[in-house]
């Protein structure tokens, strides 16, 4: 069984865009039970979407002014007088 989503009073104006489909598997609620479901719902997503702002990694200034690696030595190339 489906509650009816597709009225809404005059009240809720402003959330008339928002209209929820709720699916009911089993028995049959009031339409208070349904509106006490929305409302600890919908307080519950609120909460945790306020809570959900994933915070700016700290960048240190040591690793902003970091450059690349450096290439690594050539070894077969003498330096100056000393080879070998």
């Amino acid at each position: 069984m489906s509650t009816p989503s597709s009225h809404v009073s005059a009240g809720d104006a402003d959330s008339a865009a928002e209209v929820a489909k709720i699916d009911v598997v089993r028995g049959t609620p009031t339409e208070e039970e349904v509106a006490a479901l929305i409302a600890a719902v919908s307080d519950a997503y609120m909460h945790e979407t306020s809570e959900a702002v994933a915070e700016e990694p700290h960048v240190s200034a040591w690793r902003q002014t970091q450059r690349g690696l450096r290439r690594p030595l050539r070894r077969d190339i003498p330096w100056g007088r000393y080879f070998g």
